[in-house]
């Protein structure tokens, strides 16, 4: 339930086996698989988690320049371990929360494969395939969405002018899941600081050694949001 740069580039973590107490130092487990052999260990500074080390299997990644909130247990990293790009083998997926607040909430995510060591493999960004895919107008009358060739139309009058953006904004919300061993992603539809017509929801599938878009939809009810929970008719 984050400018942005799309690097195709695609590298090894440094993996360096080592015992957990030799490596661990000063550290606190963030998030972990138990069953899994898997733990997320990071230092908590001024709030934040920060010089983070993965440990997978016997093996430790540095990962020195993630950051995450750490004041806040509902917000904590997550790790999920499934396949998710249907080739029969798990894929190591990591969930960061960056900021929240009103109307606001910042993840990023990680997802790895394993080939004799932890590897990185890219994520299309959100906003990237939205402003590819979505045509939005906003007016004091009404919120445009069209997203092929279905149109959305929200009434926007009961709205005072003064608060309304200029046009539909994404990116204040950015929320990752794993749902139905589908790495997925929700995207506010902002028309004010705090007030949002919908979400984008985009679920990827691995394609060209990436995870690209697979589907798109703009749902408004939450009853149909996979987000918010089971799904309902």
């Amino acid at each position: 339930m984050k400018t942005y740069f799309i690097f195709v580039s695609v590298f090894i973590l440094f993996a360096v086996p080592k015992s957990v107490s030799a490596t661990n130092k000063g550290y606190e487990v963030v998030s972990k698989l138990t069953k899994e052999d898997i733990a997320l260990y990071a230092k908590e500074v001024n709030g934040l988690y920060r010089d983070f080390k993965i440990h997978f299997k016997g093996e430790v990644y540095a990962r020195p320049f993630w950051l995450s909130v750490a004041n806040n247990p509902t917000y904590a990293p997550i790790i999920y371990y499934e396949d998710i790009n249907k080739d029969k083998k798990k894929e190591l997926i990591i969930i960061l929360n960056k900021g929240y607040g009103t109307g606001v909430l910042q993840e990023e995510v990680y997802v790895y494969r394993y080939t004799n060591g932890l590897i990185d493999v890219i994520v299309d960004n959100p906003l990237a395939i939205i402003y590819k895919n979505v045509k939005t107008k906003l007016t004091t009358e009404k919120a445009e969405i069209i997203l092929g060739d279905k149109v959305s139309i929200i009434d926007t009058k009961s709205i005072e002018p003064s608060h309304l953006f200029e046009d539909i904004g994404f990116g204040s919300i950015i929320e990752y899941e794993v749902i139905n061993k589908n790495l997925m992603v929700r995207v506010s539809c902002q028309i004010t600081p705090a007030m949002s017509v919908g979400d984008i929801i985009i679920t990827y599938e691995y394609r060209d050694k990436m995870y690209q878009a697979e589907a798109i939809e703009f749902i408004t009810d939450i009853n149909k949001n996979p987000f918010y929970g089971p799904v309902k008719d």
